[in-house]
């Protein structure tokens, strides 16, 4: 997309920036936009000259936006799509011709569960497109409507009265323990489940306790929880060595049975597990990213009627 020149200033520059603030990288920004490193870097000084802020930084080996890049970012990027949509001569372009990057945000069982089959879909259907998965945060951010994501997928806590919340199906939370483990043999009652061993909490905010330990409590019972970890593939990967007792998504059952762990019913009154996924409503007219809506829709459903 070429933008002419308006009251002296080049609007190039605004897709030049939204490339930057994506890859992250001069290098990368310059093969995305067919130009010469040094003419990237020309390019990213004029931004820098026109916002009057440096833009990416040095961090290391890598470049970081700053925080006034961090806060522009969003509106940089609804303001290049729209340009992209008005000036695009068919809106029903084919997806194969789409040159993007989409980033979605979620638990890295999202990743490992579903990234196999979306960058299949992909690579038949819009091969153009780019998909990177970003992990959970332990900190609540206004990521989508900072344009830091596209797509938030998994349990949906956001509050931001603007975000766009598709809920998709309810799930439930598995027990998951190596084979052999004691805890299979006999009845599994409630006592046997808080007593039965040591247990391993996936908390992407490192908390100690959760729904289970309300649960249990409503029965007068208290497991004893050793400790935390941020993902459930690690968790997983724990559980596989020890005796320890783990908590794996229905979704997420497949990561459990590659690894050979066995998962079953807990024996306590859970809530549900609400999954689904959000988006900023800048992205509602584009088409592109209504394709990826609809593939991890799909993808969604077809693990909750499996």
């Amino acid at each position: 997309m070429h933008v002419t020149q308006s009251a002296g200033l080049d609007l190039n520059l605004l897709l030049a920036l939204d490339v930057l603030l994506e890859e992250q990288s001069v290098r990368g920004a310059a093969a995305r936009l067919h130009l010469s490193e040094p003419a990237m870097s020309r390019t990213l000084g004029r931004i820098r000259k026109a916002l009057g802020d440096p833009v990416l930084v040095r961090a290391g080996r890598r470049m970081v936006p700053t925080p006034h890049a961090l806060a522009v970012r969003a509106e940089v990027s609804a303001v290049v799509e729209r340009a992209r949509a008005l000036f695009a001569p068919d809106r029903d372009a084919d997806l194969r011709d789409v040159t993007r990057t989409f980033t979605i945000l979620g638990h890295d069982a999202i990743a490992a569960t579903h990234g196999a089959a979306l960058f299949a879909r992909a690579a038949r259907e819009a091969p153009g497109i780019r998909l990177r998965f970003l992990s959970e945060s332990h900190l609540d951010a206004p990521f989508l409507r900072q344009g830091t994501a596209d797509l938030e997928v998994g349990v949906i806590d956001s509050a931001a009265p603007e975000v766009h919340v598709e809920p998709v199906y309810e799930d439930r939370m598995l027990g998951v323990v190596r084979a052999g483990h004691p805890l299979l043999t006999g009845e599994l009652t409630p006592e046997r489940f808080a007593g039965a061993a040591g247990h391993l909490i996936v908390s992407r905010r490192g908390r100690l306790q959760g729904p289970i330990d309300d649960a249990l409590a409503e029965l007068g019972l208290q497991r004893r929880v050793v400790g935390s970890v941020g993902s459930y593939p690690a968790s997983l990967f724990v559980v596989h060595e020890t005796d320890l007792i783990g908590l794996v998504s229905h979704w997420g059952r497949p990561l459990a049975d590659t690894l050979g762990l066995v998962t079953f019913e807990i024996p306590l009154r859970l809530p549900a597990v609400k999954l689904g996924f959000a988006w900023h409503p800048r992205h509602d007219a584009d088409p592109a990213h209504a394709w990826l809506r609809g593939c991890v829709r799909e993808l969604m459903l077809r693990e909750s009627a499996g």
